[in-house]
């Protein structure tokens, strides 16, 4: 087994954790920061079993791509020897219900129908399919929608469906170890071929707007969120959950942030200093900045890349 691209938070899930800690939020914008909260921790959940797998196989996650202006997302793709598994994973919490007729799926808590998953799934195996075939590859695309969660219920689970629920998770990933493969140059230029398609950016987010004088300006704790820090030696020291982190990586940090809100601001000393806040020392924060960046420009026009 190989990982030929680990996941990662997505930079619209790291900018909604950041200004939802740095600013009131609507309900709505709450409510779509969860959900991408939840789904990258679902997407976590399943990478526990495939990142055990000892099979011959490349695994890519967090893929999105863009076909006759179609964009689609795959969340786990595994190259086998003779066929390509795409999986769509989903951190459904509660009960639901799968109507054989419409063949949909509804909340049984409130009686409302939700997107489609296999939908969903069918979609990106088409438009994958597409994909690989403009390049020349042919080889079959399996896929199935993968629920993670141990607490989610789905009533009236179809048996012809591409569903893997929660309590078939072992078993599934148990199938994929056990599927017969020798990958072979070929399906190496496959996996090299997908990661430099892959569009880094989403062509929408749902981000709302935010400005640098409207969100609570202070260091942040790494765990908790919380703004009870306070620099205690070389230590930054949270008051709420006790969690301890070196000064230095605490300013990185905040820098990361900084650039990730604001990329086009210049990252300067006193431009730090006022965005931890309870770092007293500039001349710690220059340091750091030196040590870690390039300086350009000279004294108060000094800014680092």
């Amino acid at each position: 087994m190989q990982i030929v691209r680990p996941r990662s938070e997505s930079k619209e899930l790291l900018i909604m954790r950041s200004i939802n800690t740095r600013m009131n939020l609507s309900p709505s914008d709450k409510r779509y920061h969860f959900k991408l909260e939840k789904g990258y921790q679902g997407e976590q959940i399943f990478d526990q079993f495939t990142d055990k797998l000892k099979n011959d196989m490349y695994i890519l996650k967090d893929l999105r791509f863009k076909v006759d202006n179609s964009i689609f997302q795959i969340d786990t793709l595994i190259i086998f020897q003779e066929t390509i598994c795409s999986c769509e994973v989903k951190n459904y919490e509660s009960d639901y219900e799968y109507n054989p007729e419409s063949e949909g799926f509804k909340s049984v808590s409130n009686n409302e129908d939700i997107l489609n998953p296999l939908d969903q799934l069918k979609r990106a195996m088409i438009l994958l399919q597409k994909l690989i075939q403009n390049y020349k590859f042919h080889i079959p695309i399996e896929g199935n929608v993968v629920f993670v969660s141990p607490e989610f219920t789905l009533y009236n689970a179809p048996l012809n469906k591409p569903i893997i629920l929660p309590t078939q998770l072992k078993r599934f990933t148990k199938k994929l170890n056990q599927t017969p493969s020798k990958l072979n140059d070929q399906h190496r230029k496959l996996a090299e071929l997908l990661i430099s398609l892959h569009q880094n950016e989403p062509p929408y987010t749902q981000i709302p707007t935010y400005t640098y004088e409207g969100l609570i300006i202070g260091l942040i704790c790494a765990l908790c969120h919380s703004f009870t820090i306070t620099v205690q030696g070389g230590k930054c020291v949270c008051g709420q959950c006790g969690h301890v982190e070196e000064v230095e990586s605490a300013i990185l940090r905040s820098v990361r942030e900084l650039k990730l809100l604001f990329p086009d601001m210049k990252i300067t000393t006193n431009g730090v200093y006022e965005w931890c806040k309870v770092i007293e020392s500039k001349k710690m924060i220059r340091r750091v900045l030196k040590k870690n960046f390039i300086a350009e420009g000279m004294r108060q026009h000094r800014y680092f890349e």
